[in-house]
């Protein structure tokens, strides 16, 4: 029997599966208790599951930094604001301590998993790991029980990041999970642990028996249930392709990424953090193609102040100088929200009042931005990019704002840099259309194939019943890239591709036809996509 997830660690295993035993996390909802003495429960909880968590943090240590700091978030996220308050307002109303954390960390959960953006919705599940270790600790229960001494695959509705890095390497080669994305933290674990992992399985995965042999890919997400004599060759042969391949991928890390016929591609990485940027160095990105900006909002309990601002980007420009940093001006609305902006409930949300709309409208909180960005222009290769443009009039206006703001800096004596790049996100038709004139007013495109696909084919990318029409394939899709492309060369500047298509290596051939010039991408994806560029006809 073949069954389908999403391939979210890549590898090739073959052993028996195991299911992994969950602890009773259930509570009541009692509305009886001494807030007081609850309170003080709630208190000690914490202290424990931050003994916990650095306990596994300087276990982790010794074996990956990067995967190390994911229990230091999770020792942040019990000192959270936002938590900490849910908590201890229901326990004030007389709730018991279990019952405020469930509540709470499902708010937050469900807050996070709303998201349409895989790095924000890979918080969820931290939420999550950090409730269930409250609520462990309340209830007095012990830890799951250890697994067997042999070569495993472990089969969970979800992986917990505290879990997965329990996981035995010497036993555990594989995992299968229910729930979670590519981006969720367990996935991110596996990958740096080297075990292959599938996720997101849905209906698929109550398919599985409670016993028995799976071969597993946790590139395509295939999942074959006792395997017979010639799948298990067939795995055997794949797994040892792959390792060969992760040997010749490595020889693509300090190559430029070139075409046969000569064409240079620059291979960036998208990022939303700081530690984003660090982990993109690290596999070999070229610059930043897509610095997501507004996770500083969404990460701040309030607006964030010009100086938190200044000192991310100053630090991002600083690690990737002297290449390129692209920092795309804030993009909140639709699915991402922020309470204290206070966006009233939309019936359209993903189109209506969101990023560049916003920060016209709103023009205080656009100055505060552009005035961080300005000010650590000088400490980097800066390119600035306006998202969600529709019309030359929004370019006109940012740009003078800009301009604006850069004198009342330099005024103040305040160093700016006299040679910041403009660009725009080309993810709407309007923009497609209006591209040979709004080329003549920036630097560069950036094509957001994700909000493109939507908008072109009037398919929403959150609705599952349209999945099979949310294309980045579609003629429809390769006609709006080939127009954007002409024209922007037409008018001199270069034009790039920084949504999901970019790291789809089956369309890098017709990306180079159209000698699209950069490419960016997770930072997972880069060497696949610098070897596709360098393999490319184009």
């Amino acid at each position: 029997m073949k069954l389908k997830g999403i391939g979210a660690a890549e590898g090739i295993a073959v052993a028996k599966l195991w299911r992994m035993e969950t602890v009773d996390l259930s509570v009541e909802h009692l509305t009886d208790r001494d807030p007081e003495k609850e309170s003080v429960r709630f208190a000690d909880a914490q202290h424990k599951a931050t003994d916990e968590l650095t306990a596994l943090y300087e276990e982790t240590l010794t074996k990956d930094a990067d995967a190390a700091m994911i229990f230091d978030i999770h020792r942040m996220m019990l000192e959270d604001l936002d938590f900490c308050e849910g908590v201890s307002g229901l326990v004030a109303s007389g709730c018991n301590a279990e019952w405020a954390v469930k509540q709470t960390g499902d708010m937050l959960h469900d807050m996070f998993e709303a998201i349409d953006d895989e790095t924000m919705r890979a918080r969820a599940a931290d939420v999550q790991d950090v409730s269930g270790r409250l609520i462990r600790i309340l209830k007095g229960l012990d830890d799951a029980p250890p697994m067997p001494k042999e070569p495993i695959v472990v089969v969970s509705d979800d992986l917990l990041p505290s879990q997965t890095v329990k996981l035995d390497k010497k036993y555990v080669v594989g995992c299968v999970t229910r729930n979670g994305s590519v981006t969720s933290h367990s996935a991110i674990l596996s990958r740096s642990m080297g075990i292959a992992c599938i996720v997101g399985m849905g209906d698929e995965f109550d398919k599985l028996p409670q016993r028995g042999t799976v071969a597993i890919d946790g590139l395509t997400g295939e999942v074959i249930v006792d395997p017979n004599a010639d799948e298990l060759a067939l795995y055997e042969k794949k797994k040892a392709d792959f390792e060969e391949q992760k040997v010749l991928l490595q020889h693509y890390k300090d190559k430029e990424a070139i075409t046969k016929s000569g064409h240079h591609v620059h291979i960036c990485a998208n990022i939303g953090s700081v530690k984003d940027a660090e982990d993109a160095k690290k596999a070999g990105a070229d610059g930043v193609g897509l610095f997501r900006s507004e996770f500083l909002y969404l990460d701040s309990p309030d607006f964030p102040s010009e100086e938190k601002q200044f000192q991310a980007y100053k630090k991002v420009l600083e690690i990737f100088s002297p290449n390129q940093v692209i920092v795309r001006t804030l993009d909140l609305g639709s699915d991402k929200q922020a309470p204290y902006f206070n966006i009233p409930h939309e019936e359209n949300p993903a189109m209506g009042y969101r990023a560049i709309r916003i920060c016209l409208d709103q023009p205080e909180i656009f100055r505060t931005q552009l005035r961080a960005l300005l000010r650590a222009s000088v400490y980097g290769n800066l390119h600035i990019m306006f998202p969600m443009i529709t019309s030359v009039t929004q370019v006109m206006k940012s740009k003078e704002l800009m301009n604006n703001l850069k004198a009342e800096l330099i005024a103040e004596g305040h160093p700016v840099s006299d040679d910041i790049k403009i660009g725009v996100m080309i993810e709407t038709p309007a923009a497609v259309v209006m591209s040979d004139e709004l080329a003549k007013l920036v630097d560069f495109f950036s094509i957001g194939t994700n909000d493109l696909t939507q908008y072109t084919l009037a398919a929403d990318r959150m609705n599952a019943k349209v999945s099979n029409i949310f294309n980045s394939e579609d003629p429809a899709i390769r006609r709006m890239i080939e127009i954007t492309a002409r024209n922007a060369h037409a008018a001199g500047i270069w034009v790039g591709i920084c949504g999901e298509a970019g790291a789809n290596t089956t369309l890098t051939p017709f990306f180079m036809e159209n000698k699209i010039d950069e490419l960016s991408v997770a930072a997972a994806s880069i060497l696949k996509v610098r070897r596709a560029v360098c393999e490319s006809e184009g």
